[in-house]
């Protein structure tokens, strides 16, 4: 009788599925500083979220009798120079703060979406006009081209929105349009074509899916330069105004007391430090958990 031949288990064994939300947790928080960045930013959105119930005073109360006060006798951080109190101001503030970054990145990158995926799967003209109006735009620095648009639009919230939105659009725009490009040349893109599918039906079910990924790092990534870019705008007198509490507006007020109260200025530039800090980091975490050449290790 033939001898049986004996078949190593380890050829004959399926390979071990990999579960991707374990992958993406562990790559995710593999790093201490990720950690903390996801803490400050839970601390950030609960205090943009529910400001009433963390902020001790009244964030516009003014208090004659406790103008400029140092911090403690009751004030955190000191009152101002209309004895409002600073801890309860920086609280409310982080509010402005989210809605305005989140508006604004919304925004860009629904328009940078649209116009980058129309320039990269429709290519000839379209992609000249388009990517010719997004070259104009770049041609500007980035503060420069906020603060014209903010200055001839004029202050308060929503013409912050539209400046930070617009001066963001050409960097989705140039990211959707390479992702686009690269994936519409895919066997299973071709696929689609060949059996008759609709553009909008290829773009919307198949390109955008598979493009959008690296869009998301660069919208975690910029929630924290547009916080600093608003903190900019309204330290400059043509962002946010008052009543609206915003923390380059607070930056701003401390500004001229900072050799005798530097805490006024000191204690909203270090919150916006720590958020800036904080969206960065996990930036860099979300870009680390999606990266495809992670993808299949634990």
């Amino acid at each position: 009788m033939p001898e049986k031949v004996k078949v190593n288990p380890e050829f004959t064994a399926h390979p071990p599925r990999v579960n991707e939300f374990r992958r993406f947790i562990k790559v995710f928080l593999g790093r201490p500083v990720v950690i903390i960045g996801a803490v400050i930013l839970v601390v950030f959105f609960v205090c943009a979220l529910v400001p009433q119930f963390l902020a001790p005073y009244d964030p516009l109360k003014l208090d004659y009798y406790s103008i400029l006060s140092p911090p403690g006798h009751g004030h955190l951080l000191g009152t101002d120079a209309l004895g409002r109190d600073m801890f309860s101001r920086i609280i409310y503030g982080a509010r402005t703060a989210l809605i305005i970054a989140t508006c604004a990145i919304g925004f860009a990158s629904v328009m940078g979406t649209v116009l980058g995926l129309s320039a990269g799967y429709f290519g000839g003209w379209t992609y000249t006009i388009i990517m010719r109006i997004i070259d104009t735009l770049m041609a500007f620095p980035g503060m420069l081209l906020m603060l014209t648009i903010a200055a001839l639009l004029g202050g308060g919230i929503k013409m912050v929105i539209i400046a930070l939105g617009i001066g963001a659009i050409s960097g989705y725009t140039r990211v959707m349009c390479g992702q686009t490009m690269s994936i519409r040349e895919n066997d299973y893109i071709l696929a689609e074509r060949s059996l008759g599918s609709s553009s909008k039906r290829i773009m919307f079910k198949h390109l955008f899916p598979n493009a959008f990924p690296p869009m998301i790092v660069m919208m975690t990534l910029a929630v924290g330069m547009t916080i600093m870019a608003e903190a900019g705008l309204s330290y400059l007198g043509i962002g946010v105004k008052d009543p609206t509490i915003a923390w380059g507006s607070l930056v701003n007020d401390g500004n001229q007391y900072l050799l005798s109260r530097p805490w006024l200025s000191l204690a909203p530039g270090i919150a916006i430090m720590l958020v800036v800090f904080a969206f960065n980091m996990v930036g860099d975490g979300l870009r680390d958990a999606l990266d495809p050449r992670l993808r299949g290790t634990l």
